[in-house]
């Protein structure tokens, strides 16, 4: 069995229990409000969203949760400005073109304005302009994608709240507080979860050292050692032994000339007068 965290997270805070950038310095962290250890968060929360956040102490049960290809729902109530029509709805359940690619289908519809915790800070409002609330279920996730979505189909989010994932809910959890329970995932999604490279097991298998640190780096300035003459190459054929660049390469000695034949004829003796 492992344990699952159900966190009801606030406005403004991260979602990690330490700042790790310079913006992160001034906001609070899960530190202030989750004490127990060992937990580690199974995806993550944009600092200006609220609602549902999952924590767990097993790496199985958070890569089941967090990794795309698990394709869990996420239901959002997202309050956006102005009033969105039906051309509207219909972009955001097709797909909608973002600059890092369409988004998969979606679900949306208006809903009625929840019942909800004040927010703090509240939202901008604005007399002239209405707002209107939407539920929008979405199986990915891309960067703070709500918030480009609506802002694509003409509608900015002022408000995004996550209030299930999977089959985990919010209900019954106030802000800043959580709540435990045990999970224990099927074979199936446990064989599915890779297994980290550190536990790995060695199964009597002893690592090979590396070579690499003695092989001689191009340009480093260092003379590979000659191959020796006759010495195969990788198909296995014996490699001729190649002039060398400083030693001009020996000629071939010349072919002896063939023999010729002389005939001497005698002198002829002059005739007295």
């Amino acid at each position: 069995m492992s344990s699952l965290i159900l966190f009801n997270k606030p406005f403004g805070v991260i979602s990690q229990f330490t700042a790790g950038s310079t913006g992160d310095q001034n906001r609070p962290t899960l530190a202030q409000y989750i004490k127990l250890p060992n937990v580690y968060p199974a995806g993550r929360l944009d600092h200006d969203s609220e609602g549902l956040l999952l924590l767990t102490d097993d790496g199985q049960v958070q890569h089941h949760i967090a990794h795309p290809a698990h394709k869990l729902p996420k239901t959002y109530w997202v309050q956006v400005e102005g009033a969105p029509n039906s051309y509207a709805l219909t972009k955001l359940r097709q797909g909608v073109e973002l600059n890092d690619g369409i988004t998969l289908p979606a679900e949306a519809r208006l809903i009625p304005t929840p019942k909800l915790w004040e927010r703090d800070p509240p939202i901008r409002s604005r007399v002239n302009i209405p707002t209107q609330w939407i539920e929008i279920v979405i199986t990915e996730g891309k960067n703070r994608q709500i918030r480009r979505m609506t802002a694509a189909v003409g509608h900015p989010t002022l408000r995004l709240v996550r209030v299930k994932i999977g089959n985990w809910t919010l209900e019954g959890i106030a802000p800043g507080e959580y709540k435990s329970t045990a999970i224990n995932l099927p074979k199936s999604a446990m064989a599915e979860a890779p297994r980290s490279r550190n536990s790995r097991p060695n199964q009597g298998h002893e690592r090979r050292p590396s070579n690499q640190g003695d092989k001689t780096k191009q340009g480093d300035g260092q003379k590979r050692p000659p191959r020796p003459a006759g010495a195969a190459d990788k198909t296995g054929k014996p490699q001729a032994r190649r002039p060398s660049a400083n030693k001009p390469a020996s000629k071939p000695a010349a072919k002896p000339l063939a023999a010729t034949k002389v005939i001497i004829k005698p002198s002829r003796k002059p005739t007295e007068n």
